[in-house]
């Protein structure tokens, strides 16, 4: 017994320093020339957040009569729909980005208003003080219109009022993401299967199959719960988020990444068997225009799959786990993408394609192409493999020449494999600044990190 565990130390010991032998193989330095070009990229990054983006959102989104944000901006940053209902997700999102652009930029005040106000309605109006949880949506004014309890909703709940919390010190933000932490445990954890139900009704009973969801589980909501828990636990640093953390990663390597082709899986049935992808009332874009897929397939979102690179490595290391950590999951995640969802011609990676094929839908849409820029740069940052630094250098080029709304500030919805708008509004019910905001903050702070790692 005793000779059977040692062997399997050693085996342990001599993988991990297999891949740090293929890791330090792969190791390039950046010429001169190269570092000058990352160095130029930061400081457009830099000027995009700080002249464009920010002041976008802080000049536009407050709403001043009801409290909360408006969403809805057309091509010329113009609102055009004011009147228009407030999403759970949406709502948290801004909360998370104007927390962040405070905890970034502690010396503007308005920041910090801009998301106490947020929260006030956000508390005052999503909160569902008999069951517990938050609603999907309320009216303008606060009044609820779809008081289901989608547990995407729920994550992104956490992940706002954690990052308020950080940046702000009011004990409310924790308060309620403990809250909504221990609602979830107690309502939405699939204690015997693992992992989460994700669309519920406002009791907290499961939803109807198909459309309504309650009998699927999806990569995308567990996704964003490793996301949340992971802002959680940074938070608190207590040993039960830590575990329920670590759960998700599990459940997400364990079932929900295809193991032949190394792309994640987009949704399941409550048991974890792979199912064709459905629309899904609740969480599913119906306002969004272009080409889709109608009938269902078993297709992967490279977006998503460079997405849960980054957010899981961003995991682990709130954790203290070394950068080589799942570092193979990360690199099949990363080379799918360059083998089918990544546009060597006019770049930025396309929507959506087959597990084991070309991509189906080419269109370019703003979040894919955000992801993919964190996704790109965390790869590169821990294997200095040049290839996802080019990478990242045409999804940058495409998203700066054809995607970011200069005049504006802020980023167009869904473009054309050639970059030509399909929906050129700069933010709707469902786009805001979580995605654009984050993967210019986040590809800030990785190239930073490249550039001093070289030193």
């Amino acid at each position: 017994m005793k000779n059977n565990l040692l062997a399997c130390v050693l085996i342990g010991l001599l993988l991990n320093i297999g891949v740090q032998v293929s890791i330090a193989q792969n190791r390039s330095s950046l010429n001169p020339e190269q570092i000058t070009a990352l160095k130029n990229v930061r400081n457009d990054l830099s000027d995009h957040l700080t002249k464009e983006l920010i002041p976008f959102w802080t000049k536009n989104s407050i709403d001043k009569k009801y409290g909360g944000y408006f969403t809805c901006f057309d091509k010329d940053g113009q609102l055009y729909a004011p009147d228009s209902s407030k999403y759970l997700n949406t709502q948290a999102r801004l909360i998370w980005s104007f927390s962040t652009f405070y905890k970034m930029y502690p010396e503007n005040k308005s920041y910090l208003q801009a998301a106490k106000q947020g929260v006030d309605f956000f508390i005052d109006h999503f909160w569902d003080k008999k069951n517990a949880g938050w609603y999907w949506k309320v009216a303008r004014n606060g009044d609820f219109v779809d008081n289901g309890k989608v547990v995407y909703g729920q994550s992104f709940a956490i992940y706002a009022l954690t990052e308020y919390y950080m940046a702000t010190g009011d004990q409310r933000g924790l308060d309620y993401a403990e809250k909504t932490f221990e609602t979830l445990q107690k309502y939405a954890a699939d204690v015997a299967r693992g992992g989460y139900y994700e669309n519920l009704e406002n009791d907290w009973s499961l939803s109807a199959p198909g459309f309504c969801a309650g009998d699927r589980k999806s990569l995308d909501i567990h996704m964003h719960m490793m996301e949340c828990y992971t802002n959680l636990y940074k938070a608190t640093k207590d040993d039960v988020h830590k575990r329920r953390l670590e759960e998700v990663i599990l459940v997400l390597k364990s079932h929900m990444i295809n193991k032949v082709t190394g792309c994640g899986m987009n949704q399941f049935d409550l048991s974890f068997n792979p199912i064709p992808a459905i629309a899904i009332r609740r969480t599913y874009n119906a306002e969004r225009e272009g080409k889709l897929v109608e009938t269902p397939t078993n297709t992967t979102s490279y977006g998503h799959n460079l997405e849960l690179l980054w957010l899981m490595s961003w995991a682990n290391q709130t954790m203290e786990k070394p950068d080589t950590t799942d570092i193979s999951i990360f690199r099949r995640l990363a080379d799918h993408s360059l083998k089918y969802g990544l546009d060597y011609e006019f770049g930025g990676v396309y929507r959506d394609g087959p597990q084991d094929g070309p991509a189906l839908i080419k269109d370019k849409e703003f979040w894919q192409n955000a992801e993919a820029m964190v996704g790109y740069l965390e790869i590169y940052r821990i294997t200095k493999d040049p290839k996802y630094l080019e990478a990242f250098n045409l999804v940058w080029k495409f998203v700066n020449t054809k995607m970011i709304n200069h005049k504006v500030g802020e980023w167009t919805i869904l473009l054309t494999r050639e970059g030509k708008p399909i929906d050129p509004n700069v933010a709707s019910v469902w786009k805001v600044s979580y995605h654009s905001g984050r993967a210019v903050i986040e590809s800030i702070n990785r190239i930073d990190r490249i550039l001093k790692e070289m030193k």
